[in-house]
């Protein structure tokens, strides 16, 4: 199948057309040329559509990997690897950096301080992995072809100033995740039912909020309220943030359903 039918079979439209079809030249400019050939970095959501498409390819899993800069990186690269290079060694090539931007602990930056600086400077998003914050530094990982002029050129988020470094990879500092563990029991384990718990809102708010398209599956699109989650499912939603249902428990004497649900805040 051509690129025109693959792209048209996974039904990708728009700047996800454009997204996709640059990861299918990068995974045969590796095939072809038989060396190791990174795309930009890729949000959960595009990850998913990646794998879908090199499926629909026939490109192997064995022939690619997503990285990050760390394990567990939200935002990665698709690394597609000849056949020359082992996976156990290949994220020591992919081509990324890590920054760390130090400030004063009393300017109490946050990520979108950061995000917005960056933006500010001409930094496409694609070009930057995750933004890791701490209480007086932030780790980034980012693309190499930016990773020069941001070093020479990044000087201060909002009214802070940056004193900005390279590191090793294995000296990132991952902050513990806010999260918030909500126990609740629900008539069923459909998507509607569950987003009421997960995102703290009537069922028929959640259940309009599915319908526009609005809410993720695993980062695949869900309009189906109706849908069953099952225990270790990640529900996202634009303009709320997601959850995870981490457990689902018995019945009660009620005939509901007992779910523990991990809200990240």
């Amino acid at each position: 199948m051509d690129k025109t039918g693959l792209l048209d079979r996974i039904g990708a439209l728009g700047d996800d057309r454009i997204l996709l079809a640059h990861v299918l030249d990068r995974a045969q400019q590796a095939q072809s040329r038989n060396i190791p050939v990174a795309t930009d970095f890729l949000s959960p959501q595009q990850q998913v559509q990646t794998k879908d498409l090199l499926r629909l390819a026939g490109i192997p899993e064995t022939a690619y990997l997503f990285w990050g800069g760390y394990e567990g990186a939200e935002r990665t690269m698709a690394f597609f690897l000849p056949d020359w290079l082992e996976a156990e060694s290949a994220t020591e090539e992919c081509p990324l950096k890590v920054l760390r931007a130090s400030f004063r602990e009393e300017e109490k930056l946050t990520h979108r301080d950061f995000l917005g600086s960056l933006m500010g400077m001409g930094i496409v998003r694609e070009k930057l992995g995750d933004i890791l914050v701490s209480a007086d530094s932030a780790d980034l990982v980012v693309s190499d072809s930016v990773a020069d002029f941001l070093l020479q050129s990044w000087n201060g988020a909002g009214r802070a100033k940056l004193s900005v470094s390279a590191i090793e990879p294995n000296h990132i500092h991952i902050p513990v995740a806010a999260v918030q563990e909500i126990r609740d029991t629900v008539s069923s384990l459909r998507l509607d039912a569950v987003c009421s718990t997960g995102f703290r809102m009537a069922r028929g708010k959640a259940a309009d909020l599915i319908a526009s398209g609005r809410v993720q599956v695993n980062w695949r699109e869900c309009t189906k309220s109706d849908k069953l989650l099952a225990a270790g499912d990640t529900v996202s939603a634009r303009g709320f943030g997601k959850f995870e249902l981490t457990e689902v428990g018995g019945l009660t004497k009620k005939g509901r359903t007992a779910i523990t649900v991990k809200r990240y805040v």
